[in-house]
């Protein structure tokens, strides 16, 4: 077995493209989750609405790409108002159920034959970066980078991570800011006693619309990175599934935290891809039989084992690996 080569790819994939669009999505879920109690399960529809912004400016509209980006802000501010005037005084349950819903919809919307012309319908759209990394990236398209000495990456690929990483340090600071401000001490306050915030003359209403507004723009540049690192723009590549998997490396981290986003969304890549190869070499090895497990059911059975791990996490360690228990416990809920 090829232990080099498991650890390089994990590693690889622990700081790559994805784990900076899963960072990025999970610091807004965490916002909006972890510091107001707000249960936003349709995360992946401003992912979508900032993606599809940016393509079909370009592509349809020969627009800049930043004007496109700047579409996408607007619009997910203009959806989180749309989700949270209806929903935000009733339950929590509420808008989970209208966010996934929401998600969903979008979604659909996107992959519909009767807007083949506008979104590309299932096709989706493509061809709409270049302009991107002409104008912005320093390093020449067709080279390679290294990023460490186990691992290289296309100089697209290397720009977009520098762009991805770039925007977590600068959210990461702004919400650690938010969070030590009387503002974000109001939105902890909510999340633990929203009745008794609103005896003390606070309008919590708007404070869980602002909360929802910023985690979903800060959404919105997780799918803008997603179309600038994945290149084309696929309707299903925006599920539900992929809101859960930013809660599972939000919680994973832990929730409440600057860093737990970060660090869990780097952990949860490291695993599906530390798993899939070490399956992957036991069948090399014939310790495990192709009849046994086929290449699809091997990438299914990684979630099923990082699942497993995930569950034994919230069992003996409810808050996530950074999470203080004094403050937030998911299973004090």
């Amino acid at each position: 077995m090829d232990w080099n080569l498991i650890f390089r790819t994990s590693l690889e994939a622990s700081i790559g493209v994805d784990a900076v669009i899963y960072a990025i999505a999970a610091i807004g879920i965490n916002l909006q989750f972890g510091y107001t109690g707000l249960l936003n399960f349709g995360q992946v529809g401003f992912m979508a609405v900032g993606a599809y912004s940016v393509g079909v400016s370009v592509v349809y509209y020969h627009w800049p790409w930043w004007i496109g980006l700047a579409i996408g802000l607007g619009l997910s501010i203009v959806l989180a108002l749309l989700l949270g005037v209806p929903t935000l005084r009733l339950r929590a349950d509420y808008l989970a159920i209208v966010t996934i819903a929401t998600g969903e919809i979008i979604r659909l919307i996107m992959r519909a034959a009767v807007l083949a012309d506008f979104s590309g319908g299932s096709a989706g759209l493509s061809g709409y970066r270049n302009e991107f990394f002409a104008e912005t990236s320093p390093f020449d398209r067709p080279a390679q980078y290294p990023g460490f000495t186990w691992v290289d990456w296309s100089g697209e690929d290397f720009w977009v991570m520098c762009v991805g990483w770039g925007l977590v340090a600068i959210f990461s600071i702004g919400m650690w800011q938010l969070m030590r401000s009387p503002w974000g001490r109001v939105l902890k306050a909510i999340r633990e006693d929203e009745d008794a915030v609103r005896a003390l003359g606070k309008n919590v209403y708007w404070y869980k619309m602002q909360s929802l507004i910023l985690g979903g723009t800060i959404g919105c540049f997780a799918g803008f990175i997603f179309a600038m690192g994945k290149g084309s723009i696929q309707p299903d590549n925006y599920a539900t599934a992929v809101t859960f998997f930013a809660y599972t490396a939000l919680i994973l981290g832990g929730t409440a935290t600057i860093r737990g986003p970060i660090v869990g969304a780097m952990l949860f890549w490291f695993l599906l891809q530390f798993v899939e190869q070490f399956l992957g070499g036991l069948r090399d090895e014939d310790l495990i039989s192709a009849d046994l497990m086929s290449d699809s059911q091997l990438g299914q059975t990684r979630f099923i084992l990082v699942g497993i791990g995930l569950m034994l996490l919230l069992v003996f360690r409810p808050q996530g690996i950074f999470g203080d228990k004094k403050e937030l416990a998911l299973d004090a809920r």
